[in-house]
């Protein structure tokens, strides 16, 4: 989901974060990529060792209907060793065509969730490093050394994550959390697996690093597209609350949309972008009244 947890400064280091109980000691998760790469620690990525083995780097476009975005995106990642559409199956539009005249390879796997879907597309692809990259997303050449750099053989890291620029509504938007919005995208195969069907994370058997060049991210092109994802995002959401038992009481839609709006605004600095912020601030605050609304009412059926 496109919804930035929490904005931190941008930077590229190794990073060593051992999840907790019950957890071996081998074993890292990426359940935040904000914190792990506000907290890492390690020499910064642009200071590897750059000369080491050459390892294959697979550049995984997972996909539905994506005609108007798939070109764009395939150019932009011309420097990769190998490019992969992973199509969804319901995809009824000329994504696969498109693809194949661009040089990509095409794959078509049924789409169950996030997780399912990625770790269906690491298996059918035989590569040493795969980049997951979104239709809507576009790979600079700076990333792309960046990568080469951290591939090389020379390094521990078996993830990395990336931030990424987000345009929303044609425009660069910096504060209200929406940067440096780290994705973990970078990874090493067989190190690495995706788990939980909502809200999916990866699990990896080795260290993890953040990246300092972003992914270009053509994010929500209008309002309508806004409203429109966001009123899927929060039907999710509430659901996914439901399940975990949690009761809203009648002043919470309120209460937690003023409280969200000024975490987005103020402590995550959306003033930075003038209006452009106060008014993704507001759309973020009435996505959480919607959301303790929508989980108000599944709680209304469930009592009768």
């Amino acid at each position: 989901m496109d919804q930035p947890g929490q904005a931190v400064r941008p930077v590229s280091r190794a990073v060593h974060a051992t999840v907790g109980a019950g957890v071996g000691p081998h074993r890292h998760a990426a359940q935040d990529e904000g914190s792990v790469c506000r907290d890492g620690r390690g020499l910064p990525a642009r200071d590897a060792h750059v000369g080491g083995t050459h390892m294959n780097v697979t550049v995984i476009i997972p996909a539905r209907d994506e005609a108007h975005n798939i070109v764009d995106c395939l150019e932009s990642v011309a420097w990769a060793d190998r490019r992969v559409v992973f199509l969804d199956s319901r995809t009824t539009d000329r994504t696969p065509n498109l693809a194949r005249e661009a040089g990509a390879q095409v794959l078509i796997h049924d789409f169950e969730n996030f997780a399912q879907f990625h770790n269906a597309a690491m298996e059918r692809v035989e590569a040493d490093w795969i980049l997951f990259v979104d239709a809507d997303e576009r790979a600079t050449l700076a990333l792309a050394e960046e990568i080469r750099a951290v591939t090389d053989g020379s390094r521990e890291e078996v993830a990395w994550a990336v931030p990424r620029h987000n345009y929303i509504f044609g425009r660069l938007t910096l504060g209200a959390g929406w940067y440096p919005d780290y994705q973990s995208r970078l990874l090493l195969r067989d190190r690495v697996r995706w788990e939980r069907a909502v809200h999916e994370v990866i699990v990896t058997d080795g260290p993890r690093g953040c990246l300092e060049n972003p992914l270009i991210h053509y994010n929500y092109d209008d309002l309508p597209d806004f409203v429109a994802r966001q009123e899927k995002y929060s039907s999710v959401d509430a659901g996914i609350l439901f399940q975990e038992g949690v009761r809203p009481r009648f002043y919470t839609p309120y209460s937690q949309a003023a409280r969200h709006f000024w975490w987005r605004f103020v402590t995550l600095r959306g003033a930075r972008d003038g209006l452009h912020g106060l008014r993704l601030s507001l759309l973020m605050a009435y996505y959480e009244a919607v959301k303790y609304r929508k989980l108000a009412r599944l709680w209304g059926e469930e009592n009768g």
